[in-house]
């Protein structure tokens, strides 16, 4: 089973988080504080790989300006955390049914919840205890005599109870009654919940600060892990001598260190090669894992008795040091290896849950990184990460990210009040340093696009980007002229910028065309870039040929009801604040820029509504094509605007 969605509340900064939708892979962006690892620490609680995780905490995690009233705002109930909607799959599905019977599993999804001061959690499960009732008969041969006493029972307790009261039961009657006693509280609901309970996955709960120590005394870990007190990172280490095939007790009683030292050495290298299939900062290490007695000058506890310690060994400058003087990012990609390694190895399916994953890794490594959650984890094991790197957000799959931020408004008399962590899924946030991330990936990833690519389209911004995407999506559907695939599009920043980039990447013999906006104070910088002559005229397309304006931005490439229509459904703008089209023109009379007189009208409304961004449309359009998809004249337009910048454009290929 895969899960679908996840809901928290009541949990440290979260109060409501929104419904989240989760894919193969989900990648949660927001600034520190935000809540992110609230969210995640949230989920883990559901379902734990942690033994020692028993109840959410509620003095500690519920959150705190409320507290006081924790009584009264849930009428003595004990508080939700978190929410979660899982799909069934098939197979999940054929298996409960060989037990309950055909038809038996009336839904495709199963909600889990669980609340505060609880170690087990609530589900919701589509049952139809009819037939598994009619399954049961069937299989223990029960006659329509045999049946008649429980033929009006609704389910399986009823029936079980009618049976039970009977004075004299048929050989069958009892077989069906032995089978439903097996039943926890003879209840269909709760086998079916047993059933795939076992085959729900569990949270592996992972962070940028969980490290493997570098070196181990065992006995003061024995001593350790007897009083329930052991380190994240010695923790990192027991799970390394399990996924090597020993375990603390043999090396406390190891009487061989030859056959240990073969074990750890056999692990380590499998981790390492592991390792360097995604690791190109360095492919001159290699990772050893000694078992040595310890000297008794050295320093306490690692003066005596057997010690195992972690060495790095580079065969460049022919040189090994100890695990922890390595770089911190090296360290965390090593342990996160291990700590996987060992889960899956002992509890197979699990959904990670990775707290700034590669912090410390270095940008192109933390690409390295993206590249092995792709290949390796995510045909197999769904992941969620947290994230505020510009390298870890996935620039195309924008699709998979989502915005986390604690959410600030203000009252009538203008006082901060906090609404909590809000998670969103369109990438749309109050916040523009919320997106500061998506917008850093999205410039990275169009950046090695125009090193590497042969043909680069230059545009303003990362919001035309988008535009051009969603319209040739929508083109190319129609079987219309649509942008070429081969172009690479690349943000410059507008038209005073073009010219330095066309001179950066001159001598790389790149086919490179521009499509800018622009307004009337531009005249200069444009004739600048025409008298540079490093392109040909006609490959410098302006907004305003396409528009037919004196100024124009791509946003003039749509009609004025549609770009209002894309604003209000942006924003969420209605009844009195819904922008129009006469809204709209009076609200900037002395420009013909679509975009300039959104933010004219934007800065009338209320402090509660967000600042106007040239980015938010465009993404929503992108997520919602159907703006362009409609049959009528203004949609038509709109297209055919498009479609002759493209024509243009393509020319050049």
């Amino acid at each position: 089973m895969k899960l679908a969605k996840a809901h928290a509340t009541n949990y440290r900064n979260i109060v409501d988080s929104g419904e989240v939708e989760i894919g193969s892979s989900t990648c949660l962006v927001g600034k520190n504080e935000a809540g992110k690892t609230a969210f995640l620490k949230a989920l883990e609680g559901l379902r734990s790989t942690n033994a020692e995780f028993k109840d959410y905490g509620k003095t500690e995690n519920y959150p705190r300006r409320y507290l006081s009233d924790y009584e009264e705002r849930h009428n003595g109930y004990e508080a939700r955390v978190v929410r979660t909607e899982w799909k069934l799959e098939p197979t999940d599905k054929a298996f409960v049914e060989a037990i309950l019977g055909s038809g038996s599993i009336t839904r495709d999804t199963i909600v889990v919840s669980k609340t505060y001061e609880t170690e087990t959690s609530t589900w919701t499960v589509g049952v139809d205890h009819r037939k598994v009732l009619a399954h049961l008969s069937k299989k223990f041969s029960l006659t329509t005599d045999d049946k008649s006493p429980f033929k009006d029972c609704e389910d399986t307790k009823d029936a079980f109870t009618v049976l039970t009261e009977l004075e004299e039961r048929t050989d069958a009657q009892n077989e069906l009654l032995a089978a439903i006693g097996k039943y926890r509280k003879n209840d269909a609901d709760l086998k079916a919940i047993d059933l795939m309970s076992a085959r729900m996955p569990k949270f592996l709960y992972f962070s940028h600060y969980d490290r493997m120590s570098g070196e181990i005394a065992i006995n003061k870990l024995n001593k350790d892990k007897a009083s329930g007190g052991v380190s994240s990172g010695d923790q990192v280490f027991l799970d390394f001598l399990e996924y090597a095939g020993t375990d603390l007790d043999e090396l406390t009683n190891a009487t061989k260190f030859e056959e240990l030292n073969a074990k750890c050495e056999g692990a380590a290298n499998k981790i390492t090669d592991q390792i360097f299939e995604y690791w190109t900062q360095n492919d001159e290490l290699q990772i050893k894992v000694l078992l040595t007695e310890g000297k008794p000058e050295d320093i306490a506890p690692f003066n005596s008795g057997a010690i195992a310690r972690a060495r790095v060994e580079n065969n460049l400058h022919r040189v090994t040091v100890p695990f922890s003087e390595r770089s911190a990012g090296f360290i965390w990609f090593f342990s996160f290896l291990v700590k996987f390694a060992q889960i899956k190895k002992s509890e197979g399916n699990v959904i990670l849950l990775l707290d700034e994953p590669g912090l410390t890794l270095h940008g192109t490594a933390q690409k390295d990184l993206l590249r092995y959650f792709k290949e390796q984890i995510e045909p197999h094991h769904q992941l969620i990460f947290t994230t505020h790197s510009p390298f870890m957000v996935p620039a195309t799959e924008l699709d998979t990210v989502r915005t986390v931020e604690d959410v600030v408004t203000l009252d009538d008399r203008n006082r901060k009040i906090s609404q909590g962590t809000k998670i969103r899924g369109d990438v749309l946030t109050t916040d523009p340093q919320t997106n500061f991330p998506i917008f850093g990936a999205m410039g990275f990833e169009v950046t090695q696009n125009l090193i590497i690519g042969e043909n680069t389209l230059l545009v303003e911004g990362p919001s035309d980007i988008l535009y051009l995407q969603a319209a040739s999506a929508v083109l190319k559907k129609a079987g219309r002229e649509h942008l070429n695939p081969h172009w690479a599009i690349c943000p410059s920043g507008g038209i005073d910028k073009i010219l330095p980039f066309v001179r950066l990447f001159y001598g790389n013999n790149l086919n490179v065309t521009v499509l800018t906006d622009f307004e009337r104070g531009q005249k200069r910088k444009l004739d600048d870039l025409y008298k540079a002559e490093l392109l040909e005229n006609d490959r410098i397309l302006l907004a305003t040929d396409i528009a037919e304006k004196d100024e124009a931005d791509i946003e003039d490439f749509f009609e004025p009801s549609i770009f209002v229509r894309l604003v209000n459904a942006t924003y969420g703008l209605k009844g009195k604040h819904a922008l129009t089209v006469e809204k709209l023109n009076s609200a900037n009379d002395k420009t013909e820029r679509l975009v300039k007189k959104a933010e004219a009208y934007f800065r009338l409304l209320p402090d509660t509504y967000p600042t106007f961004s040239h980015f938010d449309p465009s993404m929503h359009l992108l997520s919602n094509p159907k703006f362009l998809e409609a049959k009528n004249a203004s949609v038509e337009k709109t297209l055919a605007r498009f479609e002759d910048a493209f024509q243009r454009i393509n020319k050049f290929i």
